[in-house]
C-alpha cells in the first residue's frame, strides 16, 4: 500500500502503534479468546479498561482531584445543549464567539437562559482571537472554543475569568498541549481528533459543578447520573474507550504532553515557514499571533489553483487538504499522531508544485 498523510480534520489520524495493537488484539482481547467488542461492560476485564483510561487521562492532563472524568457520547454538539440544560436555565453565562463552532454553542445556549456575547472576532471573519473582553459578574460560566477548526485559530492563553468558571471545548487541541486548571471549571472534547475515534465525549467537570447542575432532567442528560456512575449507568461506547486508552499509552510513551506539545510546535513551525516563505503564493488566513497548531488554513491565488493543489496533492499521497466546506481554500490538521516527517514531506510538495505552477 502506498504511504498515505491523513491531514483530514476529523475524524482524524490515529497513532499507526495504536491501531497495530488493537488489530493484533481484536480477535482475543487480553488472552480470554473474546474481543474487547464483545465482552461484558460490567465485566472486570472492562472495568480494568475504563478505569486505566481514566488513570491516564487524569494523569497526562494532570486533573485535579475534585473533577469528575466522564466518557458520554454525542460529541461536542451535544455538549452545546448539555451544558446550559445543567447550568444555566434562567440564568446568565458569557461566551466568547471565536468561529463556528463557538457560534453552534451560543444558538444551543440562548434556548435555556441568557447568553452575553462577551467578545467575537466575526468582524474580520474569524481570523483571530480577541483580547478584551465584556464579562458579566453575575454569570454561571464563561464559555470558549480552545481552537476553531474551520478559521483555523487557537487560544494561547486562557482568559481570567476571576471567580466565574471557564468552561472549554477542548475537541480539536485536547492533549496536544500542557494546560493549567487554574479557572477551568470544565473541558470538554469530541474524541475524534487527539482522542480516539469518533463516538465519544471526554467530560472533565469540577464537581461543584456537577453538584450545581439542574434536578429534575432527563437521566441521560445529567451530568449528575454519569458523574455518581461512572460513566456507566448504560452501555458506554466501550471499544473507543480502549482506542482512548492506548492512545493515552500512546502519548505517555513519547513524553508526555511535554514531549507531544514539542513536536506539535516544530510541525507546525515546518507548515508555517513554507507558507510564509512562499513569497505569497501561499498566504495563511489567520492572524498571526493567533495561528493554530492543530488546523493549519490557507490560501492560494485562485480558487483554481486550489482546486488542482488539492487534486494533486491527493494523487501524491496528502489527504484531506481541502478548506471547510463554508470557507473553501486549504487546511492541514497536524494532530498528535500526524508526524514532523509527514509535515515535511508536504512542504517539499508545496514548494515543487508553487514553482510548476506560477
Amino acid at each position: 500500500m502506498a504511504k498515505k498523510y491523513n491531514f483530514f480534520a476529523g475524524p482524524a489520524i490515529l497513532p499507526q502503534e495504536v491501531m497495530k495493537k488493537a488489530q493484533a488484539e481484536l480477535l482475543d482481547f487480553n488472552g480470554i479468546g473474546l474481543s474487547i467488542m464483545e465482552i461484558s461492560h460490567r465485566s472486570k476485564d472492562f472495568e480494568a479498561v475504563i478505569n486505566g483510561a481514566e488513570t491516564k487521562i487524569r494523569t497526562l492532563l494532570g486533573v485535579p482531584e475534585n473533577f469528575s472524568v466522564m466518557f458520554l457520547q454525542g460529541g461536542a454538539s451535544l455538549q452545546f445543549g448539555m451544558i446550559p440544560m445543567n447550568l444555566l436555565i434562567g440564568k446568565k453565562a458569557d461566551y466568547v464567539n471565536t468561529g463556528a463552532w463557538a457560534k453552534k454553542a451560543i444558538k444551543e445556549a440562548k434556548l435555556f437562559g441568557m447568553v452575553n456575547v462577551a467578545a467575537s472576532s466575526e468582524d474580520k471573519n474569524f481570523s483571530y482571537i480577541p483580547e478584551t473582553f465584556n464579562f458579566t459578574a453575575d454569570a454561571q460560566y464563561v464559555h470558549i472554543t480552545s481552537n476553531e477548526t474551520i478559521g483555523g485559530v487557537q487560544w494561547m492563553n486562557f482568559p481570567e475569568t476571576n471567580s466565574v468558571p471557564l468552561i472549554i471545548d477542548m475537541s480539536s487541541d485536547i492533549f496536544s498541549r500542557k494546560i493549567d486548571f487554574k479557572n477551568i471549571g470544565m473541558i470538554y472534547a469530541g474524541a475524534q481528533k487527539n482522542i480516539g475515534p469518533a463516538g465519544a465525549t471526554l467530560v472533565i467537570m469540577r464537581n461543584d459543578l456537577v453538584e450545581a447542575c439542574a434536578d429534575g432532567l432527563t437521566t441521560m442528560l445529567s451530568y449528575k447520573t454519569h458523574a455518581k456512575e461512572k460513566s456507566m449507568y448504560n452501555t458506554p461506547p466501550c471499544f473507543i474507550i480502549y482506542i482512548i486508552k492506548l492512545v493515552m499509552e500512546w502519548i505517555e510513551s513519547h513524553g508526555g504532553l511535554a514531549g507531544i506539545e514539542k513536536i506539535n510546535n516544530e510541525k507546525a513551525k515546518t507548515l508555517y515557514d513554507a507558507i510564509d516563505g512562499s513569497n505569497g503564493y501561499f498566504k495563511g488566513t489567520a492572524a498571526l499571533k493567533d495561528r493554530s497548531k492543530m488546523n493549519v488554513t490557507f490560501r492560494l491565488p485562485s480558487e483554481e489553483l486550489e482546486e488542482k493543489f488539492i487534486n494533486e496533492a491527493k494523487k501524491a499521497g496528502f489527504i484531506g487538504l481541502k478548506g471547510h466546506r463554508s470557507v473553501g481554500g486549504c487546511r492541514a490538521s497536524l494532530y498528535n499522531a500526524m508526524s514532523l516527517e509527514g509535515v515535511s514531506e508536504l512542504t517539499q510538495f508545496m514548494k515543487k508544485f508553487a514553482a510548476e505552477n506560477k
